[in-house]
């Protein structure tokens, strides 16, 4: 019988790895920034407050894309759907089209939200704050549409993966 030896894994690897182990939505966010569509997606979203109605997001600060999407006055926020993966894949690429011909709907204040989405929130910037290699934004959410019956898309162990429906109870 061998018994093999692994090697402990750095502090960052363990972090990241131990991060996996919590489910996050997927959430795009996007704007229109002087006449076209900029986006990112991230899987760093939360709820903080009802009244006020406030979200919170985080992107990291080496992002190209976040700058331009932190300065706008109003940003879309579309919880990605299940069959949106490789939408994902494209918002999260550092080149390339990210949108394609991906159908959206754009706010009066310039807010892009996903078609599709199970989840869309219109919201201003309320307050930042320094989360390390990550700025962490407060957002006030301006409008919400909820779409019931859309199933989201999930990130977890670095996977996509989709919420099966309630299992039948005995």
């Amino acid at each position: 019988m061998s018994t093999a030896v692994t090697e402990p894994l750095s502090r960052d690897r363990a972090l990241r790895r131990a991060f996996s182990l919590y489910p996050t939505g997927v959430v795009a966010l996007a704007a229109m920034v002087d006449g076209a569509p900029v986006g990112m997606a991230v899987n760093s979203f939360t709820s903080i407050s009802l009244e006020p109605a406030l979200v919170a997001v985080s992107a990291a600060r080496t992002s190209k894309t976040w700058p331009q999407l932190s300065s706008v006055p109003e940003l879309g926020m579309s919880v990605l759907a299940a069959d949106q993966e490789s939408f994902s894949r494209r918002l999260s690429a550092r080149e390339g089209d990210r949108f394609g011909d991906q159908a959206r709907t754009v706010s009066p204040g310039g807010a892009l939200l996903i078609e599709g989405a199970s989840l869309w929130l219109t919201c201003r910037p309320h307050a930042t704050y320094d989360g390390g290699d990550h700025e962490i934004a407060l957002f006030e959410i301006a409008d919400v549409q909820v779409f019931d019956d859309v199933e989201p898309l999930v990130f977890h162990q670095s996977r996509y993966r989709s919420i099966l429906g309630d299992a039948p109870r005995p």
